[in-house]
């Protein structure tokens, strides 16, 4: 995936002010979500989910769609089929071959795998 700096530095901007929104669909209804709200942006049986603290809805962006959109932001691919919020995570402790398990300020547990766990580091700042 290649972010030219432009969009990296638009990205950052809208970013830090709070206003990158996101559309997220329950049964017959649109919701826009900032991405501040997302815990996770997950793709189970070809079908892609938000979570917020509070609900679950559908999105129609593909992981690399969500991925892009997500740059410059605290949102950063965890494995093959996650994005999670850096700033959503409570703490982080080893897990098997490499892996990390990260909980959630709302008590879900994601796994972050051993290819991105580079990348967890850097978000926490370790």
């Amino acid at each position: 995936m290649r972010v030219t700096v432009a969009e990296w530095v638009l990205g950052v901007a809208e970013a830090a002010s709070g206003h990158r929104t996101i559309c997220g669909w329950q049964e017959d209804t649109m919701h826009r979500l900032k991405l501040a709200e997302v815990f996770y942006f997950e793709v189970v049986d070809d079908r892609s989910f938000l979570y917020t603290q509070a609900a679950v809805f559908e999105a129609k962006e593909k992981l690399y769609e969500f991925e892009r959109l997500c740059a410059g932001s605290t949102l950063f691919r965890c494995s093959k089929s996650m994005i999670l919020n850096a700033e959503k995570i409570d703490y982080v402790r080893p897990s098997l071959s490499g892996r990390f398990e990260a909980v959630l300020s709302n008590g879900e547990k994601a796994v972050v795998s051993r290819k991105y766990v580079a990348d967890l580091k850097r978000m926490l700042g370790v």
